[in-house]
């Protein structure tokens, strides 16, 4: 058993100090006012104009900056993985495209209202701004190569971010979201980096066979590259993704990680692991998904999905950092940052599941999680 018991003595492994700063939620996109403009230079380029110099003049390569490799890899990997979901539905994606005055910008895509999925998004965000020293000061205490004393620092985000909610309830919903941070020196070269990412899995009806088939493929991503990473990341999912105010985790979980840096393994091989995560999403859940997706259901078993969604929405407006930065943050999108909640669910008074249901072995698994590989 990796994961603790049903009290959760020690749930302190929070998001880190930077989100409270950046993170990447779902679609949101980190609209941060911190680059203003008494403090831009107007006689010195900007880092997003030093980058979108670099790709007017060569295509994106294994030499090239790491946030520009980041960027391309995540918008194929928005592509590949929206191509999978529309030969499932059936239906398109609507695709929006939108830009940041500072720098960079996003993708949004949404499928609402399919033959498979009630609400489906699969967006980017691609960020370009100035921390100001406090924000610097208080990253410094993960990452001790910044320099606490400077008074402002170029950074580069970007991050693709996923929630899947199918309609039938035999089917689980999916989260995924997979992102890089760094700040940049004067002439434009890497300072401080550092990756985050995970993916999780929250059915209505639990499926030991889909559990422990998702959960073995984040597995063997993880093994390929450290054989401590599968325990050490799904420990922390079980961990971040909790209701306390219900004593139950989310969902069934999965994989989450942040604060990757140079202090764990060196840029190229952490690149490498987070390349093998999420190119992992389509193996772990499309087979899962065709399994479920056409199962009869009843109305009694609707109802249940609706009250899980309900506790997927208290989850992601009560608790999620992420969310809760967006939402307060000016000039947000805020449309984008809503993508992850289901287009319907509910509340009910009061209401238990049956004794020794399928419905009450679900809620005792989500209290006490359950180490499937």
């Amino acid at each position: 058993m990796i994961v603790q018991s049903t009290k959760h003595a020690h749930r302190s492994p929070s998001m880190p100090k930077w989100a409270a700063f950046l993170v990447i939620a779902l679609g949101a996109p980190l609209a941060f006012q911190l680059n203003t403009g008494s403090s831009a230079k107007l006689d010195v380029a900007t880092l997003a104009e030093k980058d979108a110099q670099k790709k007017r003049e060569s295509a994106i390569s294994d030499d090239s900056p790491m946030r520009l490799r980041m960027e391309k890899f995540i918008k194929e990997q928005q592509q590949i993985i929206v191509k999978e979901l529309e030969k499932v539905d059936g239906h398109k994606f609507r695709k929006d495209e939108w830009e940041r005055k500072n720098g960079g910008g996003g993708i949004t895509c949404v499928l609402q209202d399919g033959n498979v999925f009630e609400k489906a998004g699969v967006n980017i965000s691609v960020v370009y701004g100035t921390l100001p020293k406090p924000a610097i000061q208080k990253m410094h205490a993960n990452h001790k190569m910044l320099d606490p004393n400077v008074e402002s620092l170029d950074f580069f985000a970007a991050g693709l971010s996923m929630v899947l909610h199918p309609k039938n309830p035999m089917a689980p919903t999916v989260h995924l979201n997979y992102r890089y941070f760094e700040t940049a020196n004067p002439d434009g070269s890497s300072q401080v980096w550092w990756f985050g990412g995970g993916s999780d899995l929250t059915p209505s009806y639990l499926f030991d066979e889909d559990a422990i088939h998702f959960h073995k493929t984040l597995k063997d991503a993880c093994d390929s590259h450290d054989k401590t990473y599968y325990a050490r990341f799904k420990k922390w999912c079980d961990e971040y993704f909790y209701n306390k105010h219900r004593g139950q985790c989310r969902g069934i979980g999965g994989i989450f990680f942040d604060d990757l840096d140079e202090a764990e393994r060196d840029q190229e091989n952490t690149f490498a692991f987070v390349q093998d995560c999420l190119k992992s999403f389509i193996p772990s859940y499309l087979p899962i998904l065709e399994k479920r997706k056409d199962m009869p259901f009843n109305e009694h078993e609707k109802d249940w999905q609706q009250l899980q969604r309900g506790k997927y929405v208290e989850f992601n407006l009560v608790h999620d950092r992420g969310t809760a930065f967006g939402l307060n943050t000016p000039g947000s999108r805020v449309e984008s940052i809503l993508v992850s909640l289901p287009l319907t669910a509910s509340w009910k008074y009061m209401h238990e599941p049956e004794p020794k249901s399928r419905e009450q072995r679900l809620v005792d698994i989500l209290k006490d999680p359950k180490d499937w590989v």
